[in-house]
């Protein structure tokens, strides 16, 4: 290729920066148009306002996904379209999102995954804590681990939806690589090794192999797990890359997880309902009253209704021995004709019946 040939390539790129320059700010200027539609309505109504709309955002990422053409891949335009809407929606209202942190936890990964980098993040000390913010209005949202494909279900987190009225606005998924840093990257100086105890469990066929006689010290996070060992010679983490780059850490060996696709679901907490998207589901709290049958009973609504469940999972009732409760993930939105059709049927047989909500599925 010449250099006149480069040359012309280079300035059709920066003609088409221009052109994107000022159709990101023509979009801008909608959404600030938009805010102000919405503040009009809101007062003639006398009701609150919802500025962030998890089932719109999730129409227009698949719209897009859609149109592409490449060569970018799908989730590159959703990551893209992500973060342009992520600025737009800060113009019509700077959002706070809790999460569990500390900073440089794969929750925060995960909410600004969700939320785009024009969020401020807000890190909290414990599950609690981020439903605790949710509910005072100190943060718009809160999002907190849910489950993962390796291990199972957060309990914490199941145990916070019994009593909380917040609602699940949305949920993401991350991909989870951990990493081995310490300081030095001398691998034959580690004597003891930090991590949460979830990631050592992600971990422990390849620590048994390759690590056997080291000590293993769980920590609240990660990210604590980072911080130590970068103020301890002989100490590593097991991390992930934001806490290795916000520590300082040297990588002694990548994606040490027994297993590649080890994944985990993180939730969206907050106040709103959310419409339809068109791919949608829902999550259910349920208890059985104590007669046979109960549970085939609770089940039988979704098969004859044609709605499919995804995930089922029990956790000890408060106040009654023996007593559980049953949280339930279907295909489908509640406003949907056949879903409405099998709740109500689930309500009058169930002992407690909650919506914890409905929200766009997640995809990687």
């Amino acid at each position: 290729m010449s250099e006149d040939a480069l040359q012309k390539l280079r300035e059709r790129i920066d003609a088409i920066d221009a052109e994107l320059l000022d159709l990101f700010n023509q979009r801008a200027g909608c959404a600030v148009d938009v805010a102000t539609v919405k503040r009009a309505l809101s007062d003639a109504a006398d009701e609150s306002i919802d500025f962030f709309r998890p089932d719109r955002e999730a129409q227009v990422i698949k719209r897009l996904k859609a149109l592409n053409r490449g060569p970018l891949s799908d989730d590159e335009v959703g990551r893209l379209i992500r973060e342009v809407m992520s600025a737009c929606l800060a113009l019509e209202q700077p959002l706070k999102v809790a999460y569990l942190g500390p900073e440089g936890t794969f929750t925060q990964s995960a909410a600004l995954k969700h939320f785009g980098h024009s969020v401020t993040t807000v890190p909290m000390s414990s599950i609690p804590d981020v439903f605790a913010s949710v509910e005072s209005g100190h943060s718009n949202y809160g999002l907190v681990p849910f489950e993962n494909s390796t291990e199972g279900v957060i309990s914490h987190t199941l145990d916070m939806f019994m009593d909380s009225s917040l609602k699940v606005c949305g949920e993401v998924e991350i991909r989870v690589h951990h990493h081995l840093a310490s300081k030095s990257q001398d691998v034959s100086r580690i004597r003891h090794i930090y991590s949460h105890q979830q990631s050592f469990a992600q971990c422990r066929h390849w620590l048994d192999q390759n690590l056997p006689g080291i000590d293993r010290l769980p920590v609240s996070s990660n990210a604590e797990a980072a911080r130590l060992a970068a103020i301890e010679d002989a100490a590593a983490a097991i991390c992930g890359l934001p806490a290795v780059e916000i520590f300082d850490l040297k990588i002694c060996h990548e994606n040490i997880e027994d297993m590649s696709d080890n994944t985990t679901r993180f939730v969206i907490i907050g106040k709103q309902d959310v419409g339809p998207s068109g791919n949608d589901k829902t999550s259910l709290l349920i208890s059985t009253k104590n007669v046979p049958g109960a549970l085939l009973g609770l089940l039988q609504p979704l098969a004859d209704h044609g709605i499919s469940m995804n995930k089922i999972e029990s956790r000890p009732g408060k106040g009654h021995k023996w007593a559980y409760v049953f949280f339930i993930d279907i295909d489908g939105h509640q406003l949907d004709g056949n879903v409405v059709d099998a709740l109500n049927v689930l309500k009058q047989q169930a002992a407690l019946f909650k919506i914890l909500g409905s929200y766009p599925k997640a995809s990687l």
